[in-house]
């Protein structure tokens, strides 16, 4: 994913559309709170990946159109409104994400000589993140290789 493109607020996308975006490398970044909230339809995730467009999803948390920072609720709707797999609204949360915003080299996955940003989950398994959306199920926040949470509370140094 090497696109300096990417596509931001999309809600919608007709078939040629979404060609497009595919031939161009453009990441798609969807925001499922946002067509929820205004209870418009969702753009099509799956229609999307199938066609080989990166997808990245977000909250856009903002009080006219997505009031929410809950990323399980928008990886759930993702799932549910969106037509997208828990692994794959996991890797537009995370590293499509990171691509998006052009910080990929940085953050977005767990490897050597990124910055060190992980969320531990007190999970049985990456699924229940977007099926148990209600619950915060963080057990541990590393942000720059600094534990900044741990069992489930802030610690109070940072």
């Amino acid at each position: 994913m090497s696109s300096e493109l990417d596509t931001d607020h999309l809600l919608r996308a007709s078939e040629h559309g979404i060609e497009r975006m595919a031939q161009s490398g453009v990441i798609a970044v969807l925001l499922p709170g946002t067509a929820f909230f205004l209870m418009a339809e969702s753009a099509s995730g799956r229609k999307m990946i199938d066609a080989g467009v990166a997808v990245a999803i977000s909250t856009d948390c903002n009080p006219g159109s997505s009031p929410t920072v809950s990323m399980p609720l928008i990886m759930n709707l993702g799932c549910l409104k969106m037509g997208m797999t828990p692994a794959e609204v996991l890797t537009a949360a995370t590293i499509n994400a990171a691509h998006a915003i052009r910080c990929a080299d940085q953050i977005g996955s767990i490897e050597s000589g990124k910055q060190a940003d992980i969320t531990i989950f007190d999970v049985p398994d990456y699924m229940t993140l977007q099926y148990q959306y209600g619950v915060n199920h963080v057990h541990t926040v590393i942000k720059r290789g600094e534990v900044v949470v741990s069992g489930g509370r802030l610690i109070e140094e940072f």
